[in-house]
């Protein structure tokens, strides 16, 4: 029997948390509206985020997507991926997205953007030896995000989506496979099987964020990414990634699929691997995510 959801929270050591807004400003920017969002967690931390939201012609309320920023080392970088780009991405993809019609949502997490004075490597301790885990406190303060974002009189709650590259995959698909209010996923470039890893030795070139004791006894990521079955989901990986190794990839991707043929939604699941492609955005990989968005929101 597959892992249910709430015992996958509970290997997470997911966390009911709230984000109110504290701040924020809105400016102009070329075809887009932009705005700059402090949040504030209950324990007084506070947050950085940014959306981007379309400037004109949009019918309220409509689709938006909850954008998980990357990893990459560049723990500098965090919430600013949506409106300034990385090295891994085509482009920024906020202006894409506004243009295109979608309200989109992207924070810090923790140690990254202005959040990381603490390092991953201490975060990921702490948490550790406090009995959670730090990509549990991720996913928990993505969802946080996510029922911001469902308040938001622009947005239909009902049409929301999540997306990322890299560790912003895996906390897409995370997210997607735990809360339900998730319509549909698009994930780039973090999907393998993590046994299937840990064998080949690919483990190591994963960060310290997605550590979760116990996690390989008793569920997979093919599984925890069939949890998001009927639901739509888009899986796009490079065959030469060094992260994602073909095996690993096989292996996850023969459960997901087993899990969207059990629920008779093979047809939501989308799967497209490019040969000759390491771990960043292709033009296509673009593409397909804006294709399947309009399809599913």
């Amino acid at each position: 029997m597959a892992i249910t959801v709430a015992r996958l929270k509970e290997l997470l050591a997911f966390e009911g948390v709230r984000l109110d807004l504290a701040d924020g400003f809105s400016e102009i920017r070329d075809g887009y509206v932009l705005e700059h969002l402090r949040f504030r967690l209950p324990d007084g931390e506070e947050v950085r985020g940014f959306l981007t939201r379309p400037k004109a012609g949009f019918v309220a309320p409509g689709p938006a997507i909850l954008y998980a920023h990357a990893h990459g080392g560049r723990w500098d970088i965090g919430a600013s991926e949506l409106i300034e780009g990385r090295p891994a991405l085509v482009d920024a993809p906020g202006p894409v997205l506004a243009r295109e019609g979608y309200v989109t949502l992207c924070i810090d997490m923790p140690t990254f953007g202005e959040r990381a004075g603490v390092t991953e490597n201490a975060a990921a301790k702490a948490a550790l030896w406090h009995g959670r885990t730090l990509f549990g406190q991720m996913l928990s303060e993505q969802a946080a995000a996510l029922s911001w974002l469902a308040t938001r009189p622009e947005v239909d709650p009902a049409r929301i989506g999540v997306t990322g590259l890299s560790m912003g995959a895996t906390l897409a698909y995370f997210l997607a496979a735990i809360d339900g209010r998730v319509k549909a996923a698009a994930h780039l470039c973090c999907y393998a099987d993590f046994a299937t890893l840990v064998e080949t030795g690919a483990h190591d070139l994963h960060g310290h964020y997605l550590t979760v004791p116990g996690l390989l006894r008793e569920t997979s990521t093919g599984e925890i990414a069939g949890l998001v079955a009927p639901r739509g989901q888009l899986i796009t990986i490079g065959w030469d990634d060094p992260l994602t190794p073909p095996a690993a990839v096989e292996k996850a991707f023969a459960e997901t699929e087993a899990a969207y043929l059990e629920a008779e939604a093979l047809g939501a699941l989308v799967f497209l691997p490019q040969a000759g492609v390491g771990h960043k955005e292709t033009p296509a990989m673009r593409q397909a995510v804006l294709t399947f968005f309009k399809g599913y929101l």
